[in-house]
């Protein structure tokens, strides 16, 4: 039912009950792949709903920087599983630049690995192009609100400025171990 008005429009909210709408925007949202979506996803959105005060939605973009397109089938696959959870928004962004045009002023709520790629001037042909989309996100509005994550020695990180200039302080909003710790990841849920 969704899909046909994402592909006339390039974003759709789908609600928990099946309603699909292009207005009005989250001021929250966490993005993610959510294959699966589990207790971590929906610990941290608590979470942060908590300390925003407003409502977090969800957001799932079919291309990613770092992956082919999902294909129709797998996308209904993912959205199917908010039913009854959250509201889900889809859509083509996979930079967060492009995120906060679809969704300015809002808080986007992130996972410390997540938020290490989206400073990673990789992304961004280096440090310029980085500078000049996190400066896009603050023109924007926006802010990352992100929880801590265990990094791939095994140690659990939060943030820590990520070494960025002072003038990139306010876009984040990190969250300590003692807000939010839970241990889990879609790549294990998915190798058992």
């Amino acid at each position: 039912m969704f899909w046909d008005l994402f592909t006339s429009r390039s974003i759709v909210c789908v609600e928990p009950v099946s309603v699909v709408r292009a207005e009005p925007r989250p001021l929250a949202i966490m993005p993610g792949s959510f294959n699966p979506l589990h207790h971590g996803h929906t610990g941290l959105a608590a979470v942060a709903s908590a300390r925003l005060g407003v409502e977090v939605h969800f957001e799932l973009s079919i291309s990613n920087a770092d992956k082919p397109e999902l294909p129709r089938e797998e996308v209904e696959r993912r959205v199917s599983q908010f039913a009854g959870v959250a509201p889900v928004w889809v859509t083509r962004a996979a930079a967060f630049e492009k995120k906060a045009d679809l969704f300015p002023g809002a808080a986007f709520v992130l996972g410390w690995d997540t938020a290490i790629r989206v400073i990673d001037p990789k992304y961004y042909g280096g440090e310029p192009g980085r500078d000049a989309a996190l400066r896009k996100l603050l023109v924007r509005g926006c802010r990352l609100v992100i929880g801590g994550r265990v990094d791939a020695a095994g140690t659990f990180r939060v943030w820590d400025e990520g070494g960025l200039l002072a003038e990139f302080a306010d876009l984040f909003v990190p969250l300590t171990e003692a807000d939010f710790r839970v241990d889990v990841s879609s790549t294990e849920l998915r190798r058992k």
